[in-house]
């Protein structure tokens, strides 16, 4: 496998406060390039172009690390949905097309290829499982969750468990970028993300809708 060669800047360019970031966006890389079991710190230490005592400063364990990722999915892919979910005037109608067309990102930004390493790891490492659950599904879940209550407490949505609801919004879209990661090597027609979020959200909405009824 050929090595890949770290991108940071110079070490007397950067700033002491830039490192925890450097080192969590090359974890990433390294996790999902390599998986939990084989990668290494002093993979890690080497992308983010520092000594391998430097990342254990900020991370003592390769747990610790990987939670800092997790909770950095979360900063970069779901922060803004849970700013946008707390204000009162987001109707449904407009938040689910914007949780979708983030969804649509996650298999650039390598999140596929975790939920793959989960997949294949967790039973040999359940810690990870707990963790990515605890950090990411479940924020992103309860994102969605709340929002679908409010909208049929408001009458704008039909009756139903919330959170089954929200599986079955966000499941198609995990499914699209597993089936990109799994299979994007294997000469298979691989989904258009964003029109699969264009159109099931389009569906979802319909399916949903209280107008039907009157």
């Amino acid at each position: 496998m050929t090595k890949t060669r770290s991108t940071a800047p110079p070490r007397r360019e950067r700033r002491k406060e830039d490192r925890p970031a450097e080192i969590v966006a090359a974890a990433l890389q390294v996790f999902a390039d390599k998986g939990f079991g084989a990668a290494k710190i002093s993979d890690v230490a080497q992308l983010a172009g520092v000594s391998k005592a430097t990342v254990f400063v900020y991370f003592p364990t390769k747990e610790d690390l990987f939670r800092a990722v997790a909770r950095t999915v979360v900063s970069a892919n779901f922060e803004r949905l849970r700013t946008t979910e707390a204000a009162p005037a987001m109707p449904l109608a407009s938040f689910v097309p914007l949780l979708l067309r983030q969804a649509a990102t996650l298999g650039e930004r390598r999140i596929g290829a975790i939920a793959r390493m989960l997949i294949g790891e967790s039973r040999t490492f359940p810690d990870l499982a707990k963790v990515w659950h605890d950090e990411v599904v479940a924020v992103m879940l309860g994102i969605l969750t709340s929002t679908i209550a409010r909208a049929q407490a408001l009458g704008e949505a039909r009756a139903g468990d919330p959170r089954l609801i929200a599986f079955s919004i966000f499941g198609p879209m995990m499914a699209g970028v597993l089936f990109r990661e799994v299979f994007g090597d294997a000469a298979a027609e691989l989904p258009d993300l964003e029109a699969l979020a264009r159109q099931h959200a389009e569906i979802v909405l319909a399916g949903l809708s209280t107008r039907a009824d009157e």
